[in-house]
């Protein structure tokens, strides 16, 4: 192909120069066209980097050209409207629809398999409650004993993103979404910044490894920065982030061309660097440790409701935690429960594909724990991962769930299109870069509307789906609302897959036997497996 090339290329610049020269000066931009072809052929040639151009000159940049609007084709022209990844047309036309408050809903009948293996619906009553009876806005008050300040939540709020992550037009955009539809916002953990305050609306602030806002110079946990932010009245309650579910154990990464300036100086960074979030925390290093630092945490903030994030692993390490809970009498005063299905702006794809728990799984296993150890009176749980609609929210609370977090489909609603380019600083809605002329497009005044739409919307459903049920309150919906299809023959509920735990019954010396050995690994004075247990 290399020596075709040069062979024809040869060719048509002396068969393009005889024209232009002999017949027409005209010719001579055709020539120049094929002048400029050439240099780039021997520049393919002559390359080093992809053996695909040197073999194939001109021909093979066809290949690259066609693998960049691979995705854009698949997605516009052959998916289904049920097959697109992380979420599918439906579901995004869903939330499109309600954010912009036009029709949503479907004509013709569903089109799932009703009858494939994993399938999941809710139960309804013949005697379901009227809409106009139910309670539009179901909330939970999250603050425990130890809590001066506790928050009314909405069910429903925004996950944690931070600016940084996301722009700062999609920042105030969500922020004052939160403030119309009165529900709360969580700021990632790239700090507080002016975008998130100048909105005015409640704010859940995310503390990570790096301690970003509350941080010394070298990285190390201010106490006093945290004790003057954390005072501020838009602040309702802060969270731990001790992992995430798209990377647990990796720790944030922010691109250097997303660190500006700004960005650099909210989070007390050096500006235009790559900067990679610890996986671990230093502010303390056993389970014990870091339920006195939930403590700190509270008493620095005035008596704030604190919480912590986590996707579940070791599942050993996390009742280690609850055994220090339960020796120290300290609790925190929610749970933030992600999964592995949760998504992010940049992690590795063993990260994302291969570590953490489901959400499904998480969840069943953190609220059978604070059940059966006689503590989840004093703990709110909150769900995150691939939420997007009224069924997955009420799936979450029939498993332990008391409210739910959702980060993409608030990004649906703000206008992503899903093009996967969250990474590069190269997304076309100005809403994942930090690139001006592209953070222009987005509009806060009206995306906060669709994004305070969008929130009203799939409460509504999900209060009628409630209804459906024959309940009026939160609380009533259990595991065997919610049923799966495990074969075609066969059906369970989830009460039947996720066997709920009596209450206290783990202190009273009652383990089921697939806990046995967590219990036996936990160790709340270390992290890990107790390397002292014998199999």
């Amino acid at each position: 192909m290399r020596m075709q090339f040069f062979v024809i290329s040869a060719a048509s610049l002396i068969i393009t120069f005889a024209l232009a020269y002999f017949l027409s000066s005209n010719w001579y931009v055709l020539f120049g066209i094929v002048l400029i072809l050439t240099i780039v052929g021997y520049y393919d040639v002559f390359q080093t980097r992809h053996t695909i151009m040197r073999n194939y000159p001109l021909l093979g940049r066809l290949r690259f050209v066609l693998e960049e609007l691979r995705p854009k084709m698949y997605q516009y022209f052959i998916e289904s409207d049920i097959d697109g990844r992380p979420y599918n047309r439906v579901d995004r036309s869903t939330v499109y629809q309600r954010a912009k408050g036009v029709r949503d809903t479907i004509p013709f009948g569903t089109q799932l398999d009703l009858y494939s293996e994993g399938y999941e619906w809710i139960c309804h009553s013949i005697a379901p409650k009227p809409f106009n009876t139910l309670n539009h806005d179901p909330r939970i008050l999250i603050g425990n004993k130890d809590c001066k300040l506790p928050y009314s939540a909405s069910i429903l709020n925004i996950s944690a993103m931070s600016f940084g992550a996301i722009s700062a037009n999609a920042v105030k955009a969500l922020n004052a979404g939160a403030k119309i539809g009165n529900f709360a916002h969580n700021t990632g953990e790239g700090g507080l910044s002016d975008h998130h305050l100048s909105e005015g609306g409640d704010l859940i602030w995310q503390i990570g490894t790096a301690y970003f806002g509350c941080r010394t110079e070298d990285g190390k946990f201010n106490p006093e920065l945290y004790a003057e932010k954390s005072k501020h009245p838009n602040v309702k309650m802060i969270e731990l982030k001790i992992s995430q579910g798209a990377k647990p154990g990796h720790g944030g990464i922010l691109p250097a061309e997303k660190n500006s300036e700004e960005i650099a100086k909210i989070r007390h960074i050096k500006p235009f660097t790559k900067v990679e979030s610890p996986p671990y925390h230093s502010a303390f290093d056993t389970p014990l440790e870091m339920v006195k630092f939930i403590k700190k945490l509270r008493d620095l903030s005035g008596g704030k409701p604190i919480g912590f994030k986590l996707c579940i692993g070791y599942k050993s390490e996390f009742i280690s935690i609850c055994q220090a809970m339960v020796e120290l009498d300290i609790y925190p005063d929610y749970i933030a429960v992600d999964g592995g299905e949760g998504g992010t702006g940049a992690a590795p794809p063993e990260f994302s594909n291969y570590v953490g728990a489901p959400l499904i799984d998480g969840l069943d296993f953190v609220h059978n724990i604070l059940r059966g150890m006689g503590i989840r009176q004093h703990i709110k749980i909150i769900a995150s991962g691939k939420i997007s609609s009224a069924f997955h929210i009420a799936r979450a609370v029939a498993l332990g769930a008391d409210g739910c977090y959702q980060a993409r489909a608030m990004m649906l609603s703000l206008g992503c299109i899903q093009a996967l380019l969250c990474n590069t600083n190269k997304c076309p809605v100005g809403i994942t870069t930090q690139d001006p002329k592209l953070t222009v497009g987005l509009v806060p005044e009206d995306k906060k509307v669709r994004v305070a739409n969008y929130h009203e919307k799939t409460i509504k459903n999900f209060v009628e789906l409630l209804g459906a049920t024959g309940l009026d309150e939160t609380k009533n919906l259990t595991r065997s609302h919610i049923y799966r299809r495990i074969s075609l023959n066969d059906m369970i509920t989830y009460e039947e897959l996720f066997p709920s735990i009596k209450p206290g019954s783990m202190r009273n010396g009652e383990i089921p036997k697939k806990y046995e050995l967590d219990f036996a690994f936990a160790d709340k004075t270390r992290w890990g497996i107790n390397p002292e247990v014998e199999f």
